[in-house]
């Protein structure tokens, strides 16, 4: 009985602490519901995207793939430079993972991480138990999922003066996630800058590139720069 209370308590408590994240998903993915309908997809289209993704930067650059007709392979190379960094949040969370968390579980939990939900379960106390992550990551899901959907179906019915505006949430949260730290640290400032600077120059100076290759390509070269000429010093014993 005890054991019952303590998985509903876990899951319960994950619900509320993944509502702040959903809510901020319901808004944001609106705008990326809106850019798949505007690059060609379908609302059933843009709703699976999301469904089975639960990344922004890598869906808002993958339907940029698929809209120029990039290759399989230009898709896959996006995904892994954009996304590398939630298997390194995923090793750095195994080591807060109650021994409950079993290979299925491990699995399973891992379709939902994602920065915020990461930052979540990383500022917990205690150890994380299944059930926990499988509230936050189902409240912050439904809500990705559902603002791609009403964002896609208004991006069908909405002018087109209304949704080009609706479309810049989207953006705005990456200019959120980015700002912030490139304030503090002139190192992230740097490959940021070098990175949009790259960015223009592929886009002038050789068009015949696709965006996805350009993607690959700016963010590689930027971020090998940075780590040239601002090395992480090793903290001193």
């Amino acid at each position: 009985m005890k054991k019952n209370k303590e998985v509903k308590s876990d899951f319960l408590c994950g619900l509320w602490d993944g509502i702040p994240v959903g809510l901020g998903y319901l808004s944001v993915s609106f705008g990326f519901g809106i850019m798949a309908v505007g690059s060609g997809l379908t609302v059933f289209d843009a709703f699976i995207i999301s469904l089975t993704n639960l990344t922004s930067a890598g869906q808002a650059q993958g339907v940029t793939v698929i809209a120029s007709g990039g290759t399989l392979l230009e898709m896959a190379l996006v995904q892994l430079v954009i996304n590398i960094r939630y298997a390194l949040m995923s090793l750095s969370l195994s080591q807060k993972l109650d021994q409950s968390f079993t290979l299925p579980h491990r699995l399973l939990a891992a379709y939902g991480i994602t920065d915020e939900i990461f930052a979540v379960c990383s500022t917990k106390n205690s150890t994380l138990r299944p059930r926990y992550m499988y509230g936050t990551v189902l409240v912050s899901m439904s809500g990705w999922v559902s603002g791609t959907f009403l964002g896609a179906a208004a991006g069908e019915l909405l002018p087109a003066s209304v949704t080009a505006a609706l479309g810049i949430l989207l953006y705005g949260m990456f200019i959120a996630i980015v700002v912030p730290p490139a304030s503090k640290e002139k190192s992230i400032l740097f490959v940021v800058v070098i990175t949009s600077v790259l960015s223009v120059m592929c886009h002038y100076w050789v068009p015949t590139l696709s965006g996805g290759f350009a993607v690959i390509l700016c963010a590689v070269a930027a971020a090998v720069l940075g780590a040239v000429l601002f090395p992480r010093k090793e903290e001193e014993e």
